[in-house]
């Protein structure tokens, strides 16, 4: 497990500057912390962290809470009602922002909007309510068309102007895998009918869009077991697949917490009912090859349960934050991250197994293609070489005969220049091929890490199976005790003497000793 250095003074960037990559660090911050919490909303915006409600022993909390990256330090902010646009007329007298938890809180152009979620005044509608931090106000957007129902622990991401919600948790505790999309300039709600098999009813589950035509969906919670598979949504054809994956073998989870930086999609935190997920875990959107980044320590506070995972910015450089969560207790640590700068590569994402097979067959026959152009290429060096030994063998008797010599030599340069380029291709391809082997066995030991898991869970189920075979043949000797105890009574009952007076003595006897 790796160990989380923490940073106590205030040069955040002279320490950010030569941080390890990869690595969590927890921030230090001067004064008082905010209260510990879960399932709350956060977002990063110009250098600091705006926390917004959450969950702490069963209360909503309505606080919004400032991380300041510059001061590293903690305020509240109290946002008013915008006169322009009252507050929903539910009987309540709150002025601030209410209580919420298990909602969703997104930036789009400079301002942020809280979206869905379990609110103190509930709905039976998705709210969505307007923060203006310039102002400090806040106001519930009036939206229209086909609005979605009341949720939390759903999924909401924007592309464009347009807001996703999928998933979620209604008030009845009923799992929900509609998609809605709410266009953000006309503020309409539209329920999208799509294509093929759409993930299982889930919340608590993260998504993620990727160069703004999929929607990408993974793990989750349903109300008795937690998932780790990969979902895919074209936004154009508005098709669902699920994706083969590769490298490393992602572990179930839910409540985790998700984070984009470039291609690179990192997940943090999260559970399978049972512990923390202690892994780090990282999806190349572009390639679909999981990694673990880092692991932190059991019970630590990034293995946790509804935290959040922001993208930062500062000076230019790009980071991960998170906040809070719950593993057995409430957190409320800052912690950052300095992503290892990847290699981009040409994204080769979601490819259909016609357009597959077409690359294949282009490929064998262009392989095909450089090794006859090779051969070719070999065949007439060696003549080239044989002739060019035969000149030089021969006299030097006219002009003529060196012109040639000049000329069969530059031929002969050519084509070792192509040999060489050939070779070259060739090493092009043995690094691919190399490559493709490293994904296989990276695959082939998440197979096997994935059998060895269910050989051990196979054994503790066989193990379980002999003890409750061993429990039903104590039972059926109970009942053959019990079937020869009334026997025995049926047969005192129609004894002469019996009587409830005698009965007791003569259970203890067992054989009649009257002379009726």
């Amino acid at each position: 497990m790796a160990d989380k250095e923490v940073i106590v003074n205030t040069d955040l960037r002279a320490r950010l500057s030569v941080a390890a990559y990869d690595q969590w660090i927890q921030i230090e911050p001067f004064g008082s912390r905010p209260p510990a919490r879960y399932e709350h909303a956060a977002v990063f915006f110009q250098e600091k962290l705006y926390v917004i409600g959450g969950s702490r022993n069963g209360r909503y909390l309505s606080d919004i809470q400032v991380f300041d990256f510059r001061t590293l330090k903690w305020s509240s902010l109290d946002l008013a009602a915008d006169p322009n646009n009252k507050l929903p007329d539910n009987g309540s007298t709150e002025k601030h922002f209410p209580a919420c938890a298990g909602h969703s809180m997104v930036k789009w152009e400079n301002k942020i909007f809280v979206v869905a979620g379990h609110w103190k005044e509930a709905s039976d509608t998705v709210t969505v309510w307007l923060v203006d931090l310039e102002t400090q106000s806040c106001s519930v957007v009036k939206t229209d068309g086909n609005v979605p129902t009341a949720r939390g622990g759903q999924s909401v991401s924007v592309v464009g102007s347009k807001l996703i919600i999928f998933g979620g948790e209604d008030s009845k505790r009923q799992l929900l895998n509609d998609l809605h999309i709410l266009d953000l300039n006309t503020m309409t709600w539209d329920l999208v009918q799509t294509k093929n098999m759409p993930p299982a009813p889930i919340f608590d589950h993260s998504a993620v869009v990727h160069s703004d035509q999929y929607l990408l969906v993974f793990g989750g919670s349903s109300h008795s077991t937690c998932f780790n598979d990969l979902h895919v949504l074209d936004l154009q054809s508005m098709e669902w697949s699920q994706p083969e994956t590769q490298g490393a073998s992602i572990i179930p989870r839910g409540g985790h917490a998700g984070a984009t930086v470039d291609d690179l999609w990192y997940i943090v935190g999260g559970g399978d009912n049972k512990s923390g997920a202690t892994e780090t875990i990282v999806l190349n959107m572009s390639k679909l090859v999981w990694s673990v980044a880092t692991n932190v320590r059991e019970r630590d506070p990034l293995a946790s349960e509804g935290l959040t995972l922001c993208s930062a910015t500062i000076d230019g450089e790009k980071f991960l934050v998170a906040f809070g969560g719950y593993n057995g207790k409430y957190n409320n640590e800052v912690f950052i991250l300095k992503p290892k700068p990847r290699n981009s590569v040409r994204p080769r994402l979601f490819q259909s197994p016609a357009a597959a097979a077409a690359a294949a067959s282009v490929t064998a026959a262009y392989a095909l293609t450089t090794a006859t152009d090779k051969k070719a290429d070999l065949i007439n060096a060696e003549d080239t070489h044989f002739k060019v030994a035969q000149v030089k063998t021969a006299p030097k008797v006219v002009a003529t005969d060196t012109d040639k010599l000049h000329s069969e030599l530059k031929d002969l340069e050519s084509k070792l220049v192509e040999v060489r380029d050939g070779n070259s291709r060739l090493k092009g391809n043995i690094h691919e091929m190399n490559d493709s082997h490293t994904l296989l066995v990276m695959e082939l030991q998440s197979v096997q890490g994935q059998l060895t898991a269910e050989r051990s869970r196979c054994s503790k189920l066989e193990v379980q199976i002999a003890d409750i075979q061993k429990r039903l043949e104590s039972l059926h000797a109970i009942e053959h005790e019990l079937e020869v105890l009334r026997r025995e009574k049926s047969q005192r009952a129609r004894h002469p003497c019996y009587s409830e007076a005698k009965v007791g003595w003569l259970a203890l006897l067992r054989v009649p000793s009257c002379k009726c």
